[in-house]
């Protein structure tokens, strides 16, 4: 039976198609950047009789040059609401990349600019349609645009960044598909081919195999999406803006489901460029709100991008003409062995005991142009929730002069740069600590000088301040007190009179080096702090609002919290600024190394002493060299 939160099917989709197309009066030029599922709110969850399952339709209609969005009750096959967005541009669907591409290639400017650089055939050469931003240029405002990177694909045809064309930029009208100028800022020679990345000879001979066998299968049962391990629930979702998305994560204690989250995933992600000059200093991705992560997620391989006992869930995305496109093996499920969970040994008659740690992962990752990023979610028996990113792929190459310094990242090849940049992350959870009245609190510590009462000065104190307000809750890190930032039910308390509560560990950060005025800023303001809160908002959902492409800026988080609304004992929602600070190397070409960032969540006083005394201990398995 279909749960009110699973994934749309192919059936829906189609559905919701067609009911707005015979409904909404948009033409036959409108397509569609989304069909996902309206998520209900709780109130609607717990409703009897369950209610009705919707679809959430966003298109964009290019005879009007209008972004228009409904909601489809799918049990009524009902158009229930249909709104024209002014002023706003809908994502960029994976089809206008590609008849972006078409249409430039065959433009006379175009050709003649590469015949200038040497290069005679076209079908060697990528284009990207990025999305413009928004800088304030005239010509610009209120139009559908792209601006473009150009490269030639290697001679080997596995590195399609493999030789980056410097300085050549179409800027293309999306809506018109015609190209209104070109921005050629100087050729530069094309740097030689040395990007292979798939090797067949010199390869390593001396790995044995390692095998992860699970002989009498997982420990995990899954029902449709819904996921049930050793006591924890949770369930599985997906939409083609964020991509996986966790629903009602909960731990059983005792024999007691404790929610701890109703809906947790990554929002938003920004990735800035510091190169200031040409046409890079446009360079900038924000791969959720412009692109759309789901849109993007491979289709895994059992041996390659996962190992073990795997369960794979398939979801559904769509084209641009509401066609649905199944994405089979789009999230991995597995559990791993993660070394020791804990252990003590008597040393006084040398009994041990050692417990091995397990966890449970789910997973998935997308390929966006150049990078690759692994979107990973732990759950572990003591209660803790790990997020994690995996970067790998293609770090963005630009050909450099023979001879040049480059000013602004690192050369790492032959007349190859890439510049520093950021991957900044941005994650919601939509808090329910023992329910779903919660207040926020962040703890600091400081040491004091010597003297009375620290007489060997080795006194630290600890103060924690309950976070009133939306404005009060804008925070960062702060290394020199170890600030970290905890949700608590002050009306739920543990065995010692405490409130229950989760808190979040800080991992990898940094903060953003762009300028508060600048254009990237104006339209990322939720990078420029490591922690928020705000109150539950159903039309806040992503941190830099719901139309970040070519946006001026004006909305999103840094925005919403303006209103300073109250915190204490409320329906909370945190976010998380998780920021990859990157300077490329020599070692990540011609492609990277995976790069890990990661954070947190850590039970702290949500149980009365530790969860995982019950986990027997592990077993002695030997093996002789």
């Amino acid at each position: 039976m279909t749960h009110i939160l699973d994934p749309l099917s192919a059936d829906e989709i189609t559905l919701a198609v067609t009911v707005t197309r015979e409904q909404s009066g948009m033409d036959e030029t409108g397509w569609f950047e989304t069909v996902t599922l309206d998520e209900p709110r709780q109130t609607i969850l717990r409703a009897e009789p369950p209610a009705s399952r919707c679809a959430y339709v966003c298109c964009y209609e290019r005879s009007s040059n209008r972004t228009l969005r409904g909601v489809v009750d799918l049990a009524a096959a009902t158009l229930l609401q249909w709104d024209h967005i002014e002023g706003v541009q809908a994502r960029i669907p994976p089809d206008e990349f590609s008849d972006g591409a078409s249409f430039i290639k065959a433009d006379p400017q175009f050709r003649q600019a590469c015949a200038a650089r040497g290069i005679d055939d076209l079908d060697t050469v990528l284009v990207e349609t990025w999305g413009a931003g928004h800088f304030g240029i005239p010509e610009e405002e209120g139009e559908r645009l792209a601006y473009c990177h150009c490269w030639v694909i290697n001679d080997a045809g596995d590195n399609r960044y493999g030789r980056p064309i410097a300085n050549l930029h179409p800027l293309v009208d999306l809506r018109r598909r015609k190209v209104i100028r070109i921005d050629d800022f100087g050729a530069v020679e094309l740097p030689p081919d040395t990007a292979a990345i798939r090797p067949t000879e010199n390869l390593r001979t001396d790995i044995k195999p390692l095998d992860i066998t699970q002989p009498d299968g997982p420990s995990f049962t899954v029902d449709g999406y819904g996921v049930r391990w050793q006591n924890w629930h949770i369930r599985v979702g997906f939409n083609q803006r964020e991509g996986l998305v966790l629903h009602d994560i909960g731990y059983e204690d005792k024999g007691r489901l404790r929610p701890i989250m109703h809906r947790a995933s990554m929002a938003e992600m920004v990735v800035p460029y510091g190169d200031p000059g040409a046409g890079n200093m446009r360079r900038n991705a924000f791969d959720t709100g412009e692109y759309g992560v789901g849109a993007a997620l491979d289709s895994l391989k059992l041996g390659c991008d996962c190992l073990g006992h795997i369960h794979y869930f398939d979801v559904c995305s769509h084209d641009w003409t509401g066609a649905p496109q199944v994405i089979g093996n789009a999230i991995c499920m597995h559990e791993e062995d993660f070394g020791l969970l804990w252990k003590h040994t008597d040393t006084q008659n040398g009994k041990a005991r050692a417990v091995r740690s397990r966890r449970l992962v789910i997973s998935s990752i997308a390929t966006i142009g150049n990078y690759v990023y692994g979107f990973f979610w732990y759950f572990y028996q003591d209660g803790n929730i790990g997020v994690e990113v995996k970067a790998t792929g293609i770090p963005f190459p630009t050909a450099i002069p023979p001879g040049e310094t480059a000013q602004h990242g690192t050369i790492i090849a032959p007349g190859i740069t890439s510049h520093v940049h950021q991957h900044v992350f941005s994650y919601r959870f939509d808090m329910a600590v023992d329910g779903d009245v919660n207040a926020v609190a962040e703890v600091e510590f400081a040491g004091e000088p010597m003297g009375e009462g620290n007489p060997q000065g080795n006194l630290i104190t600890i103060s924690e301040r309950i976070l009133a307000s939306e404005a009060e809750a804008a925070r960062e890190m702060n290394l020199a007190s170890a600030r970290y930032w905890k949700v608590m039910n002050r009306g739920a308390q543990n065995r010692f009179g405490q409130p229950t509560a989760y808190k979040i560990a800080p991992g990898t950060n940094a903060l953003p080096f762009l300028d508060r005025r600048s254009p990237v800023a104006r339209r990322a303001g939720f990078m420029y702090k490591h922690f928020w809160a705000t109150r539950f908002d159903r039309e806040q959902l992503y941190p830099a609002g719901w139309y970040p492409n070519q946006s001026a800026g004006g909305d999103g988080l840094s925005d919403w919290i303006e209103a300073d609304r109250p915190l204490v004992d409320e329906d909370v929602v945190v976010w998380y600024t998780m920021n990859l600070h990157h300077l490329p190397r020599p070692e990540d070409w011609p492609v990277q190394p995976v790069v890990y960032a990661n954070f947190h969540w850590m039970p702290d006083g949500f149980f009365d002493e530790n969860p995982a005394l019950d986990v027997p201990p592990g077993k002695a398995v030997y093996s002789q060299s």
